[in-house]
């Protein structure tokens, strides 16, 4: 199917919302036309917080190992438990 007729500022606005979603402009065209006749899935539990970010970090080398260690021994299975 080929869209005919796009006016320029319907084609921006459908080039701006691809761009903004990281989508392509098919792809935003054929999300439009599935929400507009009532077909579009509906979302949820899709909201992002980032308001405890601060609260996080990142692992070091040494931290990594160590942690993955740990949760390795942990993965470990007892023989004599499993007989």
């Amino acid at each position: 199917m080929t869209l005919r007729g796009l006016d320029p500022q319907l084609a921006a606005r459908l080039r701006e919302a691809a761009r903004r979603d990281g989508k392509s402009m098919n792809q935003t065209a054929l999300d439009a036309l599935r929400q507009q006749f009532g077909l579009g899935k509906s979302r949820r539990f899709t909201e992002v917080h980032s308001d405890l970010d601060h609260l996080f970090g990142r692992w070091d080398d040494d931290e990594f190992a160590r942690i993955q260690g740990k949760i390795d021994s942990e993965r470990r299975i007892d023989p004599e438990l499993w007989q």
